[in-house]
Order: C-alpha cells, then sequence, then structure tokens
C-alpha cells in the first residue's frame, strides 16, 4: 500500500499476535524470555529461602573489584551516626563560601532596607530625579492649560 512519498522504517511496524497464534504458540515473542523469566523467578526464590547474613547478599562487583579491594585514601566513607549520639545543640560550622554568601544576603537586606527609608546616596538621587520630573510635569500641565485658553479666547474673538 503506498503511504505517499517517505518509505516506513522497519522499526515502526509493530507485529501483534492473533489469539490463534498465541493459543498454538507460535506468537512473535522470543522463546527465550519464557527461559530468562523462569531463570529469574528461580533466583527469587533461592535468594528468599537463604535468608543468611546481609553480608553474604551483597551485590556482585564488576571486573576485578570482587578480588582486591581498592585502598583509596582520598574516599571519604560516611560517618552512620545514631539519634541518641547525634549532639543536637552544637551547630555544625559553615564552609567558607555559605558564610560569605549569608553574609552578602544580610548586607544586601540592609542596603535594600536603607533605601526604602531613603537614607543611601542612590535613594536620595532617585528622589531628586522624582521630584525634578514631578515639577517638569506641572509646569507643562500649566503650559497647556494657558495655550488651551489662548486658542479658545482666539476662537472667541474670531466668531465674534
Amino acid at each position: 500500500m503506498g503511504r505517499g512519498r517517505f518509505k516506513a522504517k522497519p522499526t515502526g511496524r509493530r507485529n501483534f499476535s492473533t489469539p490463534e497464534e498465541m493459543a498454538a504458540g507460535s506468537s512473535a515473542r522470543p522463546r527465550t524470555f519464557k527461559k530468562k523469566e523462569a531463570e529469574y523467578s528461580e533466583e527469587e526464590e533461592s535468594g528468599e529461602e537463604s535468608g543468611g547474613d546481609p553480608e553474604q547478599e551483597t551485590e556482585k562487583k564488576k571486573g576485578i573489584l570482587h578480588i582486591s579491594e581498592i585502598q583509596n585514601p582520598n574516599l571519604v566513607k560516611p560517618k552512620n551516626m545514631k539519634a541518641r549520639a547525634a549532639d543536637v545543640e552544637s551547630t555544625p560550622e559553615l564552609s567558607r563560601r555559605e558564610r560569605e554568601e549569608i553574609e552578602r544576603q544580610k548586607a544586601h537586606e540592609r542596603y535594600m532596607r536603607l533605601q526604602e527609608q531613603g537614607k543611601t546616596e542612590q535613594s536620595r538621587k532617585d528622589l531628586e530625579r522624582l521630584a525634578m520630573v514631578r515639577q517638569q510635569r506641572v509646569e507643562a500641565a500649566k503650559k497647556r492649560d494657558e495655550e488651551k485658553a489662548a486658542k479658545e479666547q482666539k476662537r472667541a474673538e474670531a466668531r465674534k
């Protein structure tokens, strides 16, 4: 059947098994899947039966890791602490970057508070500019009113 300009890719086809194929056991699904599934279920059952030490049930290590243990001096092993042993009152020391970040945030908050109160140089300049702009707007509005009044006066004289 023609599909237009482009060919269908072989990866896009789906083959569904019919009920007859499934009953006959000749479906498109590979037979090895059933074998793998059976092996997996047997492993689970044997794992449940052993129920031994958790050390024996450790994961299989890849490569030669199961032969030799790695001695890495840079490896930091996690310290497992119990809840009773944890010292709640002592605060952990912050790193330099964390301390600097906290100081930066506090300084920014102080600056913003002063900015709102109008005590910084920048806020003073902003307020002066704002006052100047307001004054210019008021003057421009007065000028427009005067020009409008002058136009209306000319029209009134022209009608007479």
